[in-house]
């Protein structure tokens, strides 16, 4: 099979960016962006980001998580500490987080180093989700093998009746991660693929910014 996409093409015209634009603090131009983008009312789960690791056999591997929380330090998400993303984190905490908003032509690239939040922290967030998420995180082993779906919903009607009128408790296996970035890429589609594209990166507690070629 040979799938010519050549054709498939967009033209960005719907924003600049420019250093003496942007704010100062990277955490401040992502706020101001985020805020921007959820005023918009044109993308969905604006809090959908893509986070990559890098496995034990050196293999990276992205896939989209929800950010929970942030702050002037980091980006707060949660899983399974036991899941493959895990597994990678423990071998390598060095990741990235990239938000892409194509309503807004927009694009924000975080690299940054990823610590476990405190089982505080983590258990204060798993009261507050739905009771069914937090059943879901009890029933499955995320990222191992499993005969069937069939086995999950046996699983998970299993527990419900378990806890009926209970409170659920957090599997001592799930909790949160908070990624403390080193650099921040703020990507604004332009014309004729000449995008803008402003580049932090933390220089001791300094942010050095520059623009890059696109």
């Amino acid at each position: 099979m040979n799938t010519n996409l050549h054709n498939y093409r967009k033209s960005y015209e719907k924003g600049e960016l420019t250093i003496e634009s942007v704010a100062k603090s990277p955490f401040d131009q992502f706020e101001n962006w985020f805020s921007e983008a959820e005023k918009s009312n044109t993308v969905d789960e604006i809090n959908a980001m893509t986070l990559s690791t890098v496995d034990a056999e050196g293999f990276p591997r992205g896939r989209v998580v929800l950010l929970k929380e942030y702050d002037d330090e980091g980006y707060i998400f949660y899983t399974n500490y036991k899941s493959e993303k895990g597994q990678s984190i423990a071998f390598n905490p060095n990741v990235c987080i990239s938000f892409f908003w194509p309503a807004l032509e927009q694009q924000i690239i975080i690299k940054g180093i990823a610590s476990k939040v405190s089982e505080e922290k983590a258990v204060n967030y798993f009261r507050q989700r739905p009771r069914k998420s937090q059943l879901g995180a009890l029933v499955s082993n995320q990222s191992e093998e499993i005969k069937d779906r069939a086995t999950l919903e046996e699983r998970l009607l299993a527990l419900e009746q378990k806890y009926e009128g209970e409170a659920i408790p957090k599997p001592e296996n799930w909790g949160g991660y908070k990624i403390f970035p080193v650099e921040f890429e703020f990507w604004q589609g332009r014309r004729s693929r000449l995008h803008d594209r402003i580049v932090y990166r933390k220089n001791g507690e300094d942010w050095n910014v520059r623009r890059v070629q696109p």
